[in-house]
Order: C-alpha cells, then structure tokens, then sequence
C-alpha cells in the first residue's frame, strides 16, 4: 500500500533562519495524524511544502507517491485544505462559497452540483446553504470551509488550526463531521491544532515539533506511557504534559510564533467570534 505523506530529510529556510531542518515522517493512508508543536516549531511551513505553496527540492515531499516538486499539479489534485486563516466569502451563500471552489479544483462541470451537494451535506449545512456565510456562527465557518476542502472529494486533507476560536461544543461539531467523512471515504487527515485534547482524543498518531525538528513520534498513548516512563511517576502524565517535556523553553515561539502570527491568530478568532 502507498503511503498517504512521505517526507525525506524535508528543508527549508528563511534567508538564515531554518525553519524546518531535516524532517523525516511516513503518514499511513488512512490516518489521522497530528502534527504537534509551539508556535515557531515549523508546522505551518511543513505543511506549506507539503501544499506545493512552498517550492522543495525532488524527493523531500510524497504524496500518494508523486513528488511534490516535479508533480505539482498531480499533488494538489489529491489534496484539500483548510487554513488557519479564514477563506470563505461573507459576501456569498454557503453554496456559492463552495461552488466556487468547485470550480477551482476544476471539478467537471457535469459533477459540480452533485459534489457541492455531497460536500455541505456531510458538514451538515445543506439546510443553511441558501444563506449568506456572514451570518453564519463560528462552527458553521469552519464547516463552511471543511465542505470547500471536500468538494473536489481529495485523498489528503489537511487542517491548519481547524478548530481555533470556536467553543467546545463547536469544537466538537467540527471534528463530527471530519470523522464522519473519513469513515465514509477513507481519506487521511493531516491536522495541527494547539488543543491537547483533540489531538489525545481523535489523533491516531502524532508528531512533535520544535524549532525545525520532528522531537517525537508516536501514538498519544504511548507518548504518554514514555513521559511516564522517565518520570518514574505512577500517575498518567497527559499529552499537555508531554508536550511541555519535549518542548521544553520554546513554548513562547521562536520563527513562526511574533507578533505578525498572533494578531493572524487573534484576528481570525475574533472573524469567528
């Protein structure tokens, strides 16, 4: 079976600064994976290789095989995506937002109303599609934006901060809906989030990030089991826990985490509300 995501040694810098230095990770088809770390870790800029956003040398980034350097169009048709960011039009109705991107991911004209169709009704917004997104609440957004990412139904989602602003109970709605499409089609999950708990209780695996370089990787139980381990406690540390451990000083951030990311951060929880 081909994997989902295969990075080799995977680069990149900013003029001196390598934000991302020699990252090495197999993400199984199928799986969701997270991918854990501080705000300055190299997350964001991974997955920017990852999208063809960001050019790389052949052979750092795979996915479904192809390389994302050499195929790049080959690699966005397999992929969806959901930035941190908000990318849905206020000005339009829920379905005209993802008809829209219907037509970017040149999905065949014959097809679009079918999938635009498919796409709101598995994020639970058909009834609302008629309205415009601007008064829609946060949760409805993000699954405004999740039904955009599926419409051209890829292989690879992946999720920037999917859930960032929103209340638990929003929260809670979003991921739903994500499981729920991954359990009907298959399709590998590729998420960061900075909530513990999400990524403790929907992650199959997950791997931490810190300052450029890929600290961990495993799932959450046994992450936890070796923070134990070395402790020498008998209580379960949690992942919050661990990721402080692995982390260590570099929680404030360093690369991607200034001022220029937190306002981003903070605008788009406010836009969300």
């Amino acid at each position: 079976m081909t994997d989902a995501l295969g990075l080799t040694g995977l680069r990149y810098r900013f003029g001196k600064v390598e934000a991302v230095a020699g990252v090495d990770l197999t993400v199984a088809e199928g799986e969701i994976f997270g991918l854990l770390g501080p705000n300055g870790a190299g997350k964001t800029t991974a997955i920017r290789c990852i999208t063809t956003l960001l050019p790389v040398p052949s052979g750092m980034v795979r996915v479904f095989g192809h390389d994302a350097s050499r195929e790049r169009m080959a690699v966005r048709r397999l992929l969806g995506y959901v930035p941190q960011q908000l990318s849905a039009d206020g000005n339009l109705t829920g379905r005209e937002n993802v008809a829209m991107f219907a037509r970017v991911f040149d999905v065949p004209r014959r097809e679009r109303a079918a999938r635009v169709e498919q796409a709101l009704t598995a994020v639970g917004l058909a009834e609302a599609s008629g309205r415009m997104a601007a008064t829609y609440s946060g949760g409805m957004v993000r699954r405004l934006e999740l039904a955009q990412a599926l419409v051209s139904a890829p292989r690879l989602l992946i999720l920037d901060e999917p859930t960032i602003g929103l209340d638990p109970i929003a929260r809670t709605g979003v991921w739903e809906h994500i499981n729920a499409v991954r359990a009907a089609t298959g399709m590998t999950v590729l998420v960061t989030t900075h909530y513990m708990d999400e990524a403790d209780q929907y992650c199959d695996r997950i791997g931490l990030m810190h300052r450029g370089v890929l600290r961990a990787c495993a799932t959450p139980y046994r992450l936890k089991e070796d923070l134990r381990a070395r402790q020498g406690g008998d209580g379960v540390p949690t992942l919050e826990e661990v990721f402080r451990d692995l982390a260590g000083s570099g929680l404030e951030g360093e690369l991607e985490g200034g001022f220029r990311d937190v306002r981003s951060t903070r605008r788009t929880a406010t836009r969300l509300g």
